[in-house]
């Protein structure tokens, strides 16, 4: 069995040639005896040509063909006929006369057409081996094979090592839920599958590598979503004797070489600089899309001294009063307001304040509160107009902006599908979000914890508030933001023993065993002469997924898992027999005997 040519190579300079081609049967059709099929593989489709009077042996082969036979086909290749050119396709000038056939696998009829869109995701997930044959999903596994290719032709230029780093390594507190691995020759004690590689990275600069990067597998047991899987891949990166300048230049040479290398399309550098306040302040997320309006603006001077209790006592409790103009969306309904609603409550919020602008007159609840002065600053400030709603939030200035940010995204969804607001999916607005807060406030812990990890350098001119004031140090932290997704996220390190063992004793006030036993290594490390180091990770599927236009992830991975976190084609997760759990020494409530 041989193949000349691919599916999707042959063009005019080829006609008059014998070919010998093999692939699925995409389409079949009878035209009166003469039998045409689309004959596909991953390179594209080819119009193969059966007329029982060229070929009347073939040609009653071909009439027992069905869809996504498996078939090789001989013949010549011809310019197709005037008038039956197909502009669409990369071969719709020619057509290949069949001389020979050969059926190399019939096929069952399949359970969705391969041919459409909108088929169920988890029907397509159970037959992913043939969800993967539609040109979408093949385009994808070829654009995400190019895309690690052009990551991995750049780094090499720039000067760095691919290093695998361990699957099974041990549990250590990085925010989100861990995989255990059971160790079969250690018994009651476990592995953790790594969220990150991110101490063996820090430690590879500490071994001298100074430039390394992965393609690397991480896990994490967190609930899904669009942009979430259980195992997912990253592309991870650290770098010795550097600044954060440093680590911005190379991501954004990076990613312009990936989107010109896969797309074909320039991205303009370097990127913005958006301060994690400002992106706050003015969005209400640190990961903002930038593509429309509907700004966050600071109304708390103006409803200091309130009639609107509610504002007055937010103001005085030290929080604020945020608000912003959904131009364009009085029109949206009781039900879509109480939508809204129920979003700033399950977010925190005791409710939404709102003002629709309807034929002159400001229609809320809250309206009659409102002073001549009020309202002459809510439209100056925002440039209130007929047929605006406007949003407010009041409360601490994190509560406020967070649960008015989520508010935004929902209106602009709601403006989106009236059209009067386009989310452009070819607008790029790549941008870095900076000066982040070292250290937050957790209400499931009584002390701060890192806002990023606890390996994060502070900036150096915030040091001297460290015990003081440590809420208002800014950790070297910086975010790759795209289109409202956060693409990636890194640091500048501590790379010193003795800051890094105070950050976590006096600082985050972790138990001294629990330094020791989670971090030990890494605190000794650092003291045999680590040199200032930084990296970053980026998101590797969720940067297909925006380079290719899809809003899950799913649509770029081979073989995902469903929003359950679950394999429907091959039935994982599965349960484990009673031999298997023994011999891993694992009790359970459930299998007898166990």
């Amino acid at each position: 069995m041989k193949r000349t040519h691919s599916c999707g190579g042959l063009r005019l300079a080829q006609a008059g040639q014998e070919v010998h081609l093999a692939g699925w049967v995409s389409g079949r059709r009878d035209h009166g005896g003469v039998i045409f099929i689309d004959l596909r593989d991953r390179e594209g489709v080819t119009q193969v040509v059966f007329n029982p009077a060229l070929a009347p042996e073939v040609s009653a082969l071909a009439h027992g063909l069905r869809s996504e036979f498996v078939v090789q086909v001989t013949g010549k290749v011809s310019p197709r006929p005037e008038g039956t050119k197909n502009a669409t396709l990369a071969t719709g000038e020619i057509e290949v006369l069949a001389s020979g056939l050969q059926v190399l696998n019939p096929s069952e009829t399949p359970p969705f057409p391969l041919d459409e869109e909108g088929v169920n995701e988890d029907l397509r997930l159970r037959y992913r081996y043939l969800d993967l044959r539609r040109p979408a999903m093949a385009e994808a596994l070829r654009a995400r094979h190019r895309a690690a290719l052009a990551i991995r032709h750049y780094m090499d230029e720039k000067g760095f090592y691919e290093i695998e780093t361990p699957v099974l390594f041990k549990s250590t507190p990085e925010g989100a839920r861990e995989y255990l691995v059971p160790s079969r020759l250690n018994p009651g004690k476990f592995y953790a599958l790594p969220q990150s590689p991110q101490q063996f990275k820090q430690l590879l600069m500490v071994g001298g590598a100074e430039k390394y990067f992965q393609i690397a597998r991480c896990f994490r047991d967190e609930d899904l979503r669009a942009d979430r899987q259980p195992e997912f891949t990253q592309i991870d990166i650290e770098m010795s004797f550097i600044g954060r300048e440093d680590i911005y230049a190379l991501i954004e040479g990076l990613v312009k070489r990936v989107w010109k290398e896969v797309k074909g399309v320039e991205i303009a550098v370097p990127f913005p600089r958006v301060t994690y306040r400002e992106a706050m302040d003015t969005y209400g997320t640190d990961k903002p899309d930038r593509r429309y309006g509907l700004k966050l603006a600071d109304l708390t001077e103006a409803f200091r001294n309130s009639s609107f209790k509610v504002f007055q006592s937010a103001v005085a409790a030290g929080g604020v009063v945020k608000a912003f103009n959904a131009k364009g969306l009085a029109v949206i309904t009781t039900g879509q307001i109480e939508d809204l609603t129920n979003l700033a409550k399950s977010h925190g919020a005791k409710g939404l304040a709102w003002i629709k602008v309807e034929k002159g007159e400001w229609k809320s609840p809250i309206v009659k509160f409102f002073s001549d002065a009020e309202k002459k600053a809510l439209t100056e400030t925002l440039g209130v107009e007929e047929g605006d709603l406007i949003l407010f939030g009041g409360d601490q200035w994190v509560a406020a902006c967070e649960v008015l940010g989520l508010v935004r995204i929902r209106c602009a969804d709601y403006l989106e599908k009236l059209g009067k607001l386009k989310k452009d999916p070819a607008q790029l607005d790549f941008h870095w979000v900076i000066d982040f807060p070292l250290l937050r406030k957790d209400p499931e812990h009584p002390n701060m914890v890192a806002s990023h990890h606890p390996f994060t350098a502070p900036v150096q001119e915030d040091l001297p508030l460290l015990e003081s004031q440590p809420e208002k140090v800014r950790g070297q932290h910086y975010d790759l933001v795209l289109n409202g997704v956060e693409l990636g996220g890194g640091s500048i390190r501590i790379h010193q023993g003795k800051v890094q063992d105070k950050i976590f004793r006096e600082i985050l006030k972790l138990p001294g065993d629990i330094v020791q036993s989670r971090f030990g290594y890494m605190v000794e490390a650092l003291q045999f002469g680590a040199p200032p180091h930084g990296g970053i990770a980026l998101g590797f599927d969720r940067l297909m997924a925006l380079l290719l236009g899809h809003e899950s992830i799913r649509d770029v991975i081979a073989f995902p898992k469903n929003a359950r976190g679950q394999d429907v084609m091959s039935g994982a997760p599965a349960e484990a027999t009673a031999r298997q759990l023994k011999e891993i020494h694992i009790k359970s409530e459930t299998i007898p005997g166990v």
